[in-house]
């Protein structure tokens, strides 16, 4: 192959892997074997890669008959005992969603009225007049009730280092929220 072309063959494969590894995977369900798939297509188009007009399409298609050639081998049927183990549920150790599972947490060791008015305010965005109404409480009881809320909130998360930033009392009558709000969501 001519230097270009084999340059050109490896642009195509590098803007084009992502793509056809996912269209493997698509069609056999198992990313063992969609690499395999991609990597004999891959392959079988270099020899060809001068002769032809459209690659991207031929590409495709030698992907998805390989993905399916791939499944049908006799050892692709053979299971092993592994396979018929069932998956063990693990915790999400990514910390945005480690730290929204601590502030659920802590949310319901907080009072049923005082979460219920620090969720109104903080993570609904309703004023204080607004917070007052759902509750059926006058605005004085709404404000003391988010005011102990929080304290106890905090309290709670100390132990867990997570710091409430909650935004300022004008930002969260308009409708804001603060840090924790979005973790509690």
């Amino acid at each position: 192959m001519i230097t270009e072309d084999e340059e050109g063959f490896r642009q195509f494969v590098a803007a084009q892997i992502g793509p056809l590894r996912k269209l493997a995977y698509l069609t056999c369900g198992n990313w063992h074997t969609a690499e395999d798939a991609v990597s004999t297509a891959l392959a079988k188009l270099y020899p060809r890669w001068r002769k032809l007009d459209r690659p991207d399409l031929y590409a495709k298609t030698m992907v998805y008959r390989a993905a399916v050639d791939e499944t049908r081998r006799p050892w692709r049927r053979e299971r092993s005992a592994g396979d018929e183990m069932p998956d063990v549920p693990l915790r999400d150790h990514s910390a945005v969603s480690d730290e929204r599972l601590r502030v659920q947490a802590a949310l319901r060791e907080v009072p049923r009225r005082q979460r219920a008015a620090l969720i109104l305010r903080f993570y609904l965005g309703l004023t204080l007049e607004e917070t007052a109404g759902v509750l059926g409480t006058s605005v004085g009881t709404a404000k003391s009730q988010s005011s102990r809320g929080l304290n106890r909130l905090r309290e709670v998360l100390a132990a867990d280092h997570i710091d409430l930033e909650v935004g300022n009392e004008a930002g969260a009558s308009a409708g804001g929220t603060g840090e924790w709000t979005r973790a509690a969501a």
